[in-house]
């Protein structure tokens, strides 16, 4: 609701008029905004357009680097824009006569059958062929739009474009690994039908200056084109998240099922060599240890439990009595919680079950 002012307010407001200084005449500047069009609705997001502004930031830089060692002279080459349109925008801006680059894009071999189509300004082309020759790639002011290239010309354009199209999948690295192929070059792109003129397109710009010339790539890339290296991302994505998930219970099952090797330990004692080496049958060793003294199993070369030795079905046999060390407050509240320790397999039984581990004869 507008503001109502006091008497007092309108006679300042006039006072003021009359002695100007303040001008009623005076409108406060609205703010302009884009007009959204319903009829063509925008298909790419925000952080998508942002995205592909990214990959083309990373082209502009090889290009950039790839121009100056073919003209051997600096150049700069930016991103001016990264705008959504439909094609029949950008193909009611073509000229007749003006040269264009059709590119396809490749994915592990599969090509699209859509053209890449890459548009750039005569006085680019011209400055860069004259450096080529081995001029300095001063370009006239007034070159025209629809310049008629030569002959020889459009060899060296091709040439141009050919190695212009071939680093521009290395912009994609990051997210997808694929290839653009040059196809070839139209003379006269109006006369042929090459995407739909309702299709959405991402039309990328570049700028490129010379300190003599300047002009302008652009890069018209069809929604088809874009939609299928959007769905290899999205594949490629759906891919590194399911290797993020969690497979314990299979790694476990596997553990449960992985065969280890049980060591007996008797005991441990100190020899010198000498008296090694004058060993004979019937000597006996000291193990300082008693004759009813418990003997280690260890598991993996890790002491697990510990028992006694004796005879099962005329085999050398282990009777376990304990769990050892840090392992026993481990196992003992795993059992209390009826769930299996993340070191003890479900296959050891709780402290009061006492089974019997054979050994083969000879064994250590």
């Amino acid at each position: 609701m507008a503001e109502v002012l006091s008497q007092s307010q309108i006679d300042a407001l006039l006072a003021a008029a009359m002695s100007g200084t303040q001008d009623l005449t005076t409108q406060k500047e609205e703010k302009k905004y884009l007009k959204y069009d319903f009829r063509s609705p925008r298909k790419y997001t925000k952080e998508r357009l942002k995205m592909l502004n990214g990959v083309f930031e990373n082209y502009a830089k090889v290009l950039n680097t790839r121009i100056n060692g073919l003209a051997r002279a600096t150049c700069e080459v930016e991103v001016d824009t990264v705008d959504e349109q439909r094609y029949y925008e950008f193909s009611n801006a073509l000229i007749d006569g003006q040269v264009v680059t059709l590119a396809y894009l490749d994915i592990h071999g599969d090509r699209e059958e859509t053209p890449v189509i890459i548009v750039a300004t005569p006085s680019i082309i011209v400055s860069l062929i004259d450096r080529l020759m081995g001029g300095n790639g001063d370009v006239e002011e007034d070159l025209p739009s629809d310049y008629t290239y030569t002959d020889l010309d459009l060899s060296l354009y091709q040439n141009l474009m050919t190695d212009f199209v071939s680093i521009m999948g290395g912009s994609w690295e990051n997210y997808i690994s694929l290839r653009f192929e040059y196809g070839r070059i139209e003379a006269n792109p109006t006369l042929v039908q090459l995407i739909g003129f309702e299709e959405t397109v991402i039309m990328v710009s570049l700028d490129i200056k010379f300190s003599n010339s300047s002009g302008r790539l652009d890069i018209c890339l069809p929604d088809a084109v874009l939609s299928k290296i959007f769905t290899e991302i999205n594949k490629g994505s759906a891919v590194l998240r399911k290797e993020r998930e969690d497979h314990s219970d299979d790694i476990y099952t596997h553990l449960r099922t992985s065969e280890l090797e049980i060591t007996a330990e008797l005991g441990r004692t100190r020899l010198q060599l000498k008296d090694i080496y004058n060993l004979s049958v019937g000597d006996v060793i000291d193990m300082n240890k008693k004759k009813d003294s418990t003997v280690s199993l260890r598991i993996g070369g890790r002491e697990w439990f510990a028992g006694y030795m004796g005879m099962h079905d005329k085999h050398l046999a282990v009777k376990i009595r304990d769990v050892q060390g840090e392992l026993r407050t481990e196992f003992v509240n795993a059992v209390s919680q009826e769930s299996a320790p993340a070191s003890v397999p479900e296959s050891v039984p709780e402290p009061e079950i006492i089974p019997q581990l054979e050994l083969e004869e000879g064994g250590s």
